[in-house]
């Protein structure tokens, strides 16, 4: 009898070395592959900015830096293309594609391959003809701070203080435009903001009015239905909540 329990334990210890063994072997291979697939996109990016991406530096303080892109070059390496994205004081320098669904990209790089941080991308409703009222980006929260991963800095107040950050930058085919942040904050997964058509002008205002609202830091920027707004929105907590930013389109 003594035998058979003593067999018992060491089965069960066995099994249990066994299953801990296993999912360490399965942690070990999502971290490598998560690695692997951040240093391609990584190299992916430089790669567009060294032979597609022209950084004209302002001649003075008054003048923003601006970017000219070669978006007929990158068509050629992904049809997909659509926009060029550059927020300060944070990582998020990044060409943005806009696929068929809002899926697609959430595991695709640029190259369309398969890869865990996916890629920047646009909402698969927006036009970029000049016509959108509410443009979205998404992009992962990634650990290495890669994608959207810093997008989050615009939740502090060191960030939301700085003039210099307030301004975002999005290049497309038909010109450079810059947008005014009047918006930043966490909520729970939700729709809402993320909506890109409105059935009138009384609707739209009502939204902007509720995301304006929402904000965790008074930027003292008026907003209204006249507007074209720029909405950027990433994972957090996990997956609990999300981080947005919303900034409207400065008119010459």
């Amino acid at each position: 009898m003594k035998k058979k329990k003593i067999n018992k334990k060491k089965i069960i210890v066995l099994l249990i070395i066994i299953v801990f063994t296993l999912l360490l072997i399965i942690s070990g291979c999502h971290i490598v592959s998560y690695l692997i697939d951040n240093y391609k996109n990584k190299q992916i990016q430089e790669t567009i900015k060294e032979d597609y991406i022209k950084i004209v530096e302002p001649v003075n303080d008054e003048v923003d830096e601006t970017y000219t892109v070669d978006f007929e070059s990158l068509k050629k390496q992904n049809s997909n293309t659509v926009a060029y994205l550059k927020v300060n004081n944070t990582n998020i320098d990044y060409v943005v594609v806009r696929g068929k669904n809002n899926s697609y990209y959430l595991n695709h790089n640029f190259k369309n391959e398969s890869n865990i941080s996916g890629w920047i991308f646009s909402d698969f409703h927006n036009k970029f003809d000049g016509t959108d009222k509410n443009i979205v980006i998404f992009g992962h929260n990634t650990r290495d701070g890669s994608m959207f991963g810093t997008l989050k800095n615009v939740l502090t107040k060191d960030w939301q203080e700085n003039k210099d950050n307030l301004k975002i930058m999005l290049i497309t085919e038909l010109g450079t435009y810059y947008y005014q942040v009047f918006s930043t904050y966490d909520i729970i997964p939700e729709d809402y903001y993320i909506n890109t058509g409105y059935k009138d002008d009384e609707e739209f205002n009502s939204f902007l009015n509720k995301i304006k609202a929402r904000s965790n830091y008074n930027y003292n920027v008026d907003v209204d239905y006249t507007d074209n707004i720029l909405t950027l929105s990433s994972c957090a907590a996990n997956g609990a909540k999300r981080v947005v930013l919303h900034a409207k389109l400065i008119k010459d």
